[in-house]
């Protein structure tokens, strides 16, 4: 990487697997005039409206999820079974990117699932470079629509390889009004939800 943009493309790129926004390239003082200049020499690649992919950056598995939570902006994560793509759980390989955004999001893309919910700061986490719902949130989730035997493997592995816990599950289901039906849904047994004071 050579000259002051390229060194900026770079730091950028790096907090995301590679990939980066217009508004942040922006934000950085790079103007759009070499954002089209570094993409017209092939150091570049514009994945998708507002997002850049820096070349030379070695390629990410989930570079694709990684792209359309940075085109959803803040607030947005992968979410239900491309979550669990995230995590490798359950050899889940969902045929579209389901991704969850805020209620007020009005975009649209093609091969991506929306859902919309206002997404709490402990509800999401970065994993792997890519913003996604934490394991318990995705769990949730899957619970009342899910495949039954999808969920109940990915159920089992968070546990076994120690991406949550029966305890931090069962609290994070206690917030739901639909608990007992998502209780049931998972299939394993819980500490009892805790009585409100």
């Amino acid at each position: 990487m050579q000259g002051p943009a390229s060194r900026a493309f770079y730091e950028l790129a790096a907090a995301h697997g590679g990939y980066f926004t217009t508004g942040e390239a922006v934000g950085a003082g790079l103007s759009y005039r070499q954002l089209s200049y570094h993409a017209a020499g092939g150091e570049l690649e514009r994945v998708m409206h507002g997002v850049y992919r820096l070349t030379n950056y070695p390629e990410h598995r989930l570079g694709d999820m990684i792209a359309v939570s940075l085109w959803a902006g803040p607030g947005s994560a992968i979410s239900y079974e491309s979550a669990l793509a995230v995590y490798e759980l359950a050899s889940a390989m969902p045929a579209v990117i389901h991704l969850t955004v805020p209620r007020s999001f009005t975009g649209r893309h093609k091969g991506v699932r929306l859902h919309r919910a206002d997404l709490s700061a402990g509800e999401r986490r970065l994993w792997d470079d890519v913003p996604v719902t934490t394991v318990e949130r995705t769990l949730i989730d899957l619970a009342p629509g899910g495949d039954p035997s999808l969920l109940r493997e990915a159920v089992r592995e968070s546990f076994e390889r120690g991406l949550t816990t029966r305890a931090r599950l069962a609290a994070a289901i206690d917030q739901r009004a639909d608990k007992a039906q998502i209780r049931r849904a998972l299939g394993v047994r819980l500490p009892a939800a805790r009585e409100p004071a």
